[in-house]
């Protein structure tokens, strides 16, 4: 059997889920570590969160299992913590939020309580932020925290020429109807706002639907927004809104609860265009931007570029994940 130093586990059970797993694994090798990648298969669909998470849990146990047959790691790290709920072995886990912030009631009645017990008994937590950790009530294991990277997608288009950009695959989760209704009201003659992530939407004036895209096909539409609208009902990474601040968008968005590292970056760059009121941010965004906005969020996203992600993996995390 064959030695390894990293097993990753991993659900990939979205695009942004599969990139930030491809993205550790690229570096943990840079790193200098070999790893091997076991992610589940696409879950078939159920009804309640309660099972959605039992059927993805047993996924990933299986992947584990059959990975463990062929590989002798010197660490496991289950890549979120869903994928650690029925773990075969103890090993590090990866998380962007926990079941106990957006599992609520009924929805996380076994998962709340397994996850406490996995949080306490892993040799080591990475959390994708500050905030994740401090969310999980900052379990005792030794914890290194290491962002998803966010780099920009290229150069901005030589017009801006997409009023505003909104990214709803999950329309109610996203806050699409808060979007929209803020935008009816916000809206100009000849102004537009894209959606990506759906393919209908009502037919309604100044609104387009982008559709599903590749990767590159929707930061090449960021490239083109002027601003960028998020209404999360609850946001537990946000890495739609650390993109398009990389693009070179402003970020208009309510305070939505959880881990949303994207939300003190907006603050910070413009307080302005962070609150309830999404049509007067919006218009605030679209006819009064502070200057240099674009140059000040490349600035605070350097803690998120691919090569400051690359030392804290080389520096805190390997050393603690393979003592």
């Amino acid at each position: 059997m064959p030695d390894l130093d990293v097993l990753i586990v991993g659900l990939g059970t979205t695009g942004g889920l599969r990139a930030a797993e491809d993205e550790l694994a690229a570096s943990l090798e840079r790193a200098g570590s070999s790893v091997v990648l076991a992610r589940t298969a696409r879950p078939r669909d159920v009804r309640t969160f309660m099972l959605t998470d039992l059927v993805q849990a047993r996924m990933a146990r299986r992947a584990a299992l059959d990975a463990l047959r062929d590989v002798n790691p010197r660490a496991i790290l289950y890549a979120e913590t869903t994928a650690a709920l029925l773990w075969p072995r103890p090993g590090a886990i990866r998380f962007d939020a926990t079941a106990s912030g957006n599992r609520p009631g009924r929805h996380g009645l076994w998962q709340r309580r397994v996850e406490r017990d996995r949080l306490r008994e892993s040799p080591l937590l990475i959390p994708w932020s500050d905030a994740a950790l401090e969310e999980a009530g900052r379990p005792g294991a030794p914890a290194v925290v290491v962002p998803v990277p966010v780099e920009a997608s290229g150069p901005p288009a030589a017009e801006r020429d997409i009023a505003a950009l909104a990214y709803a695959a999950n329309p109610s989760k996203k806050g699409l109807d808060r979007v929209l209704g803020a935008w009816a009201r916000a809206r100009r003659d000849a102004e537009t706002l894209v959606v990506a992530g759906l393919e209908d939407l009502p037919d309604t004036p100044g609104v387009s639907a982008a559709g599903a895209l590749e990767p590159a096909q929707y930061r090449a539409l960021l490239r083109r927004a002027r601003v960028f609208v998020a209404a999360a009902r609850r946001e537990d990474y946000g890495i739609a809104q650390l993109e398009a601040l990389a693009d070179g968008c402003a970020l208009v968005t309510t305070a939505s609860p959880g881990p949303y590292a994207a939300l003190p970056l907006a603050r910070e760059l413009d307080g302005r265009l962070v609150g309830d009121d999404l049509a007067t941010a919006i218009r605030t965004a679209l006819d009064d931007p502070l200057p240099g906005y674009a140059e000040r969020a490349a600035a605070l996203l350097a803690p998120y570029r691919r090569g400051a992600v690359d030392e804290v993996v080389a520096r805190e995390l390997l050393p603690r994940l393979l003592p």
